[in-house]
């Protein structure tokens, strides 16, 4: 076990010890500053927006940015409709997979349109390869550069003074692909390519089990997608349970590299801002907060899960592994509990192993993480969820201390808490109002068959759809059957208005705020760069949290824990 939480330790000190150069990086490619990889990338971006027509130096206001990101998302929705609903006719499909149906279509162009990736279909079975490349592995590039590039503008508005130009969104967005994630995709790749997992274009191949019986093995070009969906925060399994897989996952090496992916980006942005500001002090003391979170999490889901289930114990049966169930060997019950807090404080979503088989109060902490959302948060976007509780904790310090509230040389008046009043509260709405409707709804008709396990378990069970499509996640407690009009369409939703207004507000905020008069710092200027503010900045999303969704949390695993007593 001492092994099993070494392993857990170095893996976390390596990827925080790669995400800070990482992030001099990114800040160096947003402020246009040379970089190593100017050779490469120049010619391609410079052919991109040539062909596109494009001028990357022209500057936009917060609006157009706005403007320009809606607009590409739409037209990638209709183009991911289409593959969808007609892959089953189109090239490049040799084992036969069908399109898709209306509803489980809108659910998935959404899905992979807004970087959650839930999957309501089984990824070997459910996808042609043609789908596989061109639509979600598409998607999965960029809608992360999508939230990396708008992440790009709330920079540079909290760098200028007194601005209404926020640079070129498509710069941002082009850059943030070529430059961050297909590098890193292409490294993550190659390392598990090497290590076992498929990259070729040909169908199932056959082979006879120990037992005799002939099985069936999906292959197809995983490794290139397994790669992107852990970098960009995508999580979307190229095989249905992801990447408990042994072909997606194949060795704990795999599994130390892919788990390091899911954060590696998200931790690099926070440092990113310190390099582009000049405020070091600032991004750690953001990255001290989100580790916090992080590690508040981490260890009692890691404890709970090597002490083992108490419902098996009561039955005296001996759990040395810890618990087991829903697990792979190969990884252990702490590298599993480490990859569902890991993967669910960020927007990933991708397991390594099934999460509705955690003990209660494991699953309790993962939804936690989603319900948050903003301890380390997906790529770009977590930083976005990040700055609307700052600019929350400002407000309420400032009132506190009797002055007008500042941050960074700009005032926060009523305006920039309307929007992020709104968006804060968003996100418990979308997770609250749709639990309780799919609850209403069973309840009314309990034979519609969504629940293996009713009771408070079922609870959790659609409590975790939500909360986990509002986060923009995509992981899921798999006892529920989600593959229906009902859950594809309300899902579909909620992942759309969880998706783009948490981008609009940031965004909107950070441009009014740039467009406002620079007030110089004096001595009387509340340090948000400090321990203290930190810790307002901690204490304002826990609170926010346990005020939102202790009741229901207390309805679904608190309840589930006790009567396991």
């Amino acid at each position: 076990m001492n092994t099993e939480i070494l392993g857990i330790v170095l893996s976390f000190a390596l990827t925080v010890a790669l995400a800070i150069p990482l992030g001099k990086y990114i800040a160096k490619v947003y402020a246009g500053k040379p970089t190593s990889l100017d050779p490469i990338f120049n010619p391609v971006e410079k052919l991109f927006f040539r062909l596109s027509g494009i001028n990357p130096t022209q500057e936009m206001t917060w609006k157009q940015h706005l403007v320009a990101l809606l607009t590409i998302n739409l037209l990638w929705f209709f183009w991911a409709m289409f593959i969808l609903m007609n892959q089953g006719w189109l090239p490049w499909n040799p084992d036969g997979n069908p399109s898709m149906s209306p509803d489980l279509a809108f659910n998935t162009a959404i899905s992979f349109l807004v970087n959650c990736n839930l999957q309501h279909y089984s990824g070997e079975s459910g996808m042609s390869y043609l789908g596989q490349i061109s639509c979600l592995m598409f998607l999965q590039f960029v809608t992360a550069g999508t939230g990396m590039a708008a992440c790009a503008v709330v920079f540079n508005a909290m760098k200028e003074r007194t601005t209404d130009k926020l640079g070129n969104f498509y710069d941002y967005f082009i850059k943030s692909c070529t430059r961050v994630l297909l590098p890193l995709s292409f490294l993550v790749a190659l390392i598990i390519m090497f290590q076992g997992t498929p990259m070729n274009v040909e169908g199932k191949a056959s082979f006879i089990s120990m037992q005799g019986d002939t099985v069936q093995v999906s292959r197809g070009p995983a490794a290139a997608l397994i790669g992107i969906k852990q970098i960009g925060t995508n999580g979307g399994g190229y095989f249905g349970v992801n990447s408990a897989h042994p072909l997606e996952n194949p060795t704990y090496l795999t599994n130390i590299v892919e788990v390091g992916s899911i954060i590696i980006i998200p931790i690099a942005m926070v440092f990113a801002l310190g390099f582009y500001l000049q405020r070091k002090r600032l991004s750690w003391m953001i990255f001290g907060v989100m580790t916090l979170g992080f590690i508040l999490f981490l260890l009692p889901t890691v404890y709970l899960e090597m002490q083992g289930n108490p419902a098996i114990s009561q039955m005296g049966i001996g759990q040395h592994l810890g618990s087991m169930e829903g697990k792979e060997i190969r990884f252990g019950s702490a590298a599993s509990a480490f990859w569902a807090i890991t993967t669910t404080v960020t927007s990933n979503g991708s397991v390594n192993a099934m999460h509705d088989s955690l003990t209660p109060l494991s699953g309790m902490f993962a939804m936690l993480g989603m319900m948050i959302n903003s301890l380390y948060g997906g790529v770009g976007v977590g930083f976005l969820n990040f700055y609307i509780f700052v600019i929350i904790a400002v407000f309420i310090s400032g009132l506190m201390v009797g002055r007008t509230p500042e941050f960074l040389g700009k005032k926060i008046e009523a305006r920039e808490m309307k929007i992020a009043t709104i968006v804060a509260l968003l996100h418990t709405l979308l997770i609250l109002a749709g639990t309780a409707i799919a609850s209403y709804v069973f309840v009314r008709n309990p034979s519609i068959g969504w629940l293996n396990n009713p009771q408070f378990h079922g609870f959790s069970e659609m409590l975790y759809e939500y909360t986990s499509s509002s986060a923009n996640n995509g992981s899921g407690f798999e006892g529920l059957g989600d593959n229906t009009p009902f859950w594809n369409i309300s899902t579909g939703i909620v992942m759309i208005l969880s998706r783009f207004l948490p981008i609009i507000g940031p965004i909107a905020i950070a441009g009014i705020l740039a467009n406002k008069k620079f007030i110089p710092e004096s001595a009387g200027t509340l340090k948000t760069d400090t321990s203290t503010f930190g810790l307002m900045v901690f204490a304002v999303i826990l609170i926010v949290a346990a005020l939102s969704f202790f009741p229901s949390l207390a309805l679904g695993p608190i309840a589930e824990y006790f009567s396991m007593k």
